[in-house]
């Protein structure tokens, strides 16, 4: 028997409008950045992405070189959209990205016309798509013209090949360059993807998240959890399948001094008395951000999935402040 989705499944989570577009995002959104390559089970991947959809998680985010190898979780996703989601494409927002290197030589990677429109037709025969409906660039380029790169977003856009445009990993005030750009193309460029969590404010440090604000777009966090650090998963050691042991792109073993773990004792501690988990509080407390849109999980198991949209984004003045306490000290 095919998959079934929920009847409830638009009674968890809440659509929150991406900056001034007429484009709603739900609060949480599922990444495909790990668990959906060549390495794993279709079966699992299969359960993760009905158990999200269940759940209201409309939002499935992928990258041209999310695997292993790159180009897998395209692969496997499109695969999974064939035989069993391909009915509900109209209720799913599907986002891929380019911008890290995918192929051999000077075309495959960064930000040339070349290779963002090459790569966003190898994404779409991938996935078994006519189009995506957020197309980003996934890292600035130093050495292409900004205008050149924005260029090739609007042609995404105008060949109806992506539905809007969005950037990912940028500052603040390249962010606002690129806008401007934009804006003057009259491309729908609707959001901005970065890294964000109660232990890392870099989108404030970088004036991004300012910037969002002020041009009016929408942001969705990838990373809120710190790898599984704010989800209490190296409270008693660190695991050999970690994504430390494992990868170590994002959180290295050295950064995980008694000095953090004693934030992430204490994190916890103040969301039990909350009555929420550490992980349900950190993704909760994101949306007291002004300008947080959105937030991508990871999930290897369909019990995060379920923690994991069990919101509560309502802090007192005195938890936010020893939230902030803890955290920058």
């Amino acid at each position: 028997m095919s998959y079934q989705p929920a009847s409830d499944r638009y009674t968890t989570l809440s659509y929150n409008r991406c900056g001034e577009s007429g484009l709603k995002l739900p609060a949480i959104s599922l990444g495909l950045w790990h668990n959906f390559g060549s390495d794993a089970n279709i079966d699992r991947m299969k359960t993760l992405l009905f158990t999200a959809f269940d759940r209201g998680i409309t939002h499935f985010d992928i990258a041209n070189n999310y695997g292993p190898y790159p180009g897998a979780a395209e692969e496997n996703f499109g695969r999974i959209l064939k035989s069993d989601l391909r009915p509900y494409r109209d209720e799913l927002l599907i986002s891929t990205k380019a911008g890290y290197t995918m192929w051999d030589g000077p075309y495959g990677d960064f930000g040339s016309r070349k290779y963002l429109l090459s790569s966003l037709d190898h994404s779409l025969r991938r996935m078994g798509l006519e189009f995506v409906d957020i197309f980003y660039h996934h890292r600035p380029d130093p050495d292409t013209p900004l205008e050149e790169t924005m260029g090739a977003l609007d042609q995404a856009v105008r060949s109806g090949k992506a539905l809007y445009a969005g950037l990912s990993n940028y500052d603040g005030e390249t962010m606002r360059k690129a806008s401007a750009i934009l804006r003057e193309l009259r491309t729908p460029f609707v959001i901005n993807q970065n890294s964000a969590s109660i232990l890392n404010r870099r989108i404030d440090g970088n004036g991004l998240r300012q910037a969002v604000i002020d041009e009016k777009k929408g942001l969705i966090i990838y990373c809120p959890l710190a790898q599984g650090l704010l989800a209490g998963r190296y409270t008693n050691g660190i695991p050999a399948d970690s994504r430390v042991r494992t990868s170590g792109r994002f959180l290295k073993e050295s950064s995980i001094t008694p000095e953090v773990l004693a934030k992430v004792e204490a994190l916890g501690k103040l969301a039990m008395a909350r009555g929420q988990t550490l992980a349900q509080m950190s993704l909760s407390w994101l949306f007291t951000r002004e300008g947080v849109t959105s937030v991508l999980i990871g999930a290897s198991k369909p019990e995060q999935i379920l923690e994991n949209v069990q919101l509560n984004t309502a802090f007192t003045a005195d938890e936010l402040a020893e939230i902030d306490r803890i955290a920058l000290s």
